[in-house]
């Protein structure tokens, strides 16, 4: 069986306490139930939760979501490490391809969805832990989303396949972070049929040009 394994890595510092992640906990339930009772995405995708703030730590380990009864929830508090969360994902893609592989399906590479709400604290240490990552041969797509405080360069500077900035203060974390948790649900559902449709010879990650509340980033500007 074909399977595409999706990754979020997710803000979890103080700034994020209150609004942003009570919409993100509130989101999570929705992108639960619309992958995990439709047996085609199920079936063709895996999903894993990581919440960074201080440290990184596996909230949900890799899982068909039809196998769960609900996604754990994000709890905010502290600062905000990127470096540990790029090191964590790592060893989780490295041990969830070979665990896969181990039983018979094709793996493809994993895609990401980066969230966060402001600037690393471990600038500029964070660059050589997310270098390993990019550099590994399971380097995932990454699709970074920037709320709050973030800065649009850093949020580039993390992406390799699509940006996202909030758009101004005239939208609210919550009301961005909702059509966030939206786009993630979009993209594993609309992927999900794509490998199906081609029959398991290839398929198109199958991500929003745009995000209402956001606006998109250039990738190419230097």
């Amino acid at each position: 069986m074909q399977i595409l394994p999706f990754y979020l890595l997710c803000d979890e510092s103080g700034s994020m306490i209150g609004e942003p992640i009570d919409a993100i906990n509130g989101a999570l339930p929705d992108l639960h139930h619309e992958i995990s009772t439709n047996p085609t995405v199920a079936d063709k995708t895996r999903f894993c939760l990581i919440g960074f703030s201080d440290s990184a730590t596996v909230l949900q380990p890799l899982v068909d979501l039809s196998d769960i009864d609900s996604v754990p929830a994000l709890a905010a508090g502290g600062l905000t490490s990127y470096g540990d969360a790029f090191r964590t994902l790592l060893r989780c893609v490295e041990a969830d391809v070979a665990a896969l592989k181990a039983e018979g399906h094709e793996v493809y590479r994993p895609v990401v969805f980066f969230l966060s709400d402001g600037i690393p604290t471990d600038e500029p240490d964070w660059e050589q832990a997310y270098k390993e990552l990019t550099q590994s041969r399971f380097c995932p797509k990454i699709i970074a989303f920037g709320i709050g405080e973030a800065q649009e360069s850093t949020i580039a500077q993390v992406a390799n396949f699509r940006a996202f900035m909030q758009k101004d203060s005239s939208v609210s974390p919550a009301q961005a972070l909702r059509e966030f948790a939206s786009s993630l649900t979009r993209s594993i559902v609309r992927s999900a049929g794509s490998i199906a449709a081609d029959g398991g010879n290839g398929f198109t990650l199958a991500m929003d040009d745009t995000v209402p509340g956001f606006s998109t980033v250039s990738l190419d500007k230097l």
